[in-house]
C-alpha cells in the first residue's frame, strides 16, 4: 500500500513529538514534563499531539516502546559477536541490558516513570515484548550446543528476564550504580554457570 503525503507528515509529526517528548521526560521525567511543553519543543500544535496520541500518557507509552525496542537492537547486536559461544552471548546481552539501563534517560524513562505511568502489567509486557525473545533465542541456542543443560525454555527466559530487571531496579537505587552494576553482572554469571552442564 502506497503512503499519501497526508500519511508521511503524520508519521513526521508522531516522530517529533516521541522525539521531543523523549527528551524532555528522559532529563526531567514524566511528572515534571507539560504537553504544552512537549508541543513547543516539538514544534506541532496542540491539536496535533490529540491527533497522535490520547493523552500525555499515551505519549509516555510510545516513548517508552521506542526506548526499549532500541535497547533490543543494541544487545541483539552486540552478542551478536559472541554466535559461537551462546553463554557468552547471554552473559554479553546482559551486561549490555545493565549498562544500557544505567544511561540517565533510559533509568529515568524505563525503570523509573514506566511502572508507575504504564501500569507494572503493561512495563512487564513491554520488557517481555523485545527483551523475552532474544532471551529465549540465545538459551535454545545454547541448549542445542550443548552448553546449558536441556529444560523449558520459556520458564527459564522468565526467570532470567525477572533477574536482570530487579538487577536494574537495584542499579537504579544504590549510591554506587557502577559496583552494583558489576556486583549483579557478576551474579548473573553464576546464575548462568549454574545450568551448564559442568555444573
Amino acid at each position: 500500500m502506497t503512503r499519501t503525503k497526508h500519511d508521511l507528515r503524520s508519521e513526521g509529526t508522531r516522530r517529533q513529538l516521541v522525539t521531543a517528548a523523549r527528551a524532555l521526560f528522559g532529563a526531567r521525567g514524566y511528572a515534571n514534563v507539560g504537553t504544552e511543553e512537549v508541543v513547543r519543543a516539538a514544534g506541532v500544535t496542540r491539536g496535533a499531539l490529540y491527533h497522535q496520541f490520547r493523552d500525555k500518557a499515551d505519549l509516555f507509552a510510545a516513548v517508552a516502546e521506542q526506548v526499549e525496542a532500541e535497547i533490543a537492537e543494541r544487545i541483539a547486536a552486540g552478542a551478536a559477536g559472541a554466535t559461537a559461544d551462546p553463554v557468552g552471548a547471554l552473559r554479553a546481552g546482559a551486561r549490555l541490558f545493565l549498562d544500557a539501563c544505567a544511561e540517565p534517560e533510559v533509568e529515568r524513562i524505563i525503570l523509573l516513570d514506566a511502572p508507575a505511568i504504564l501500569g507494572w502489567e503493561a512495563w512487564r509486557d513491554l520488557a517481555g515484548r523485545y527483551g523475552l525473545g532474544l532471551v529465549q533465542i540465545a538459551l535454545q541456542t545454547a541448549m542445542d550446543a550443548g552448553v546449558i543443560v536441556p529444560q523449558p525454555v520459556v520458564p527459564l527466559a522468565h526467570v532470567l528476564i525477572g533477574a536482570l530487571s530487579e538487577c536494574a531496579l537495584y542499579v537504579a537505587s544504590t549510591e554506587d550504580p557502577a559496583t552494583a552494576r558489576e556486583q549483579c553482572a557478576a551474579i548473573f554469571d553464576q546464575i548462568l554457570r549454574s545450568i551448564t552442564p559442568d555444573a
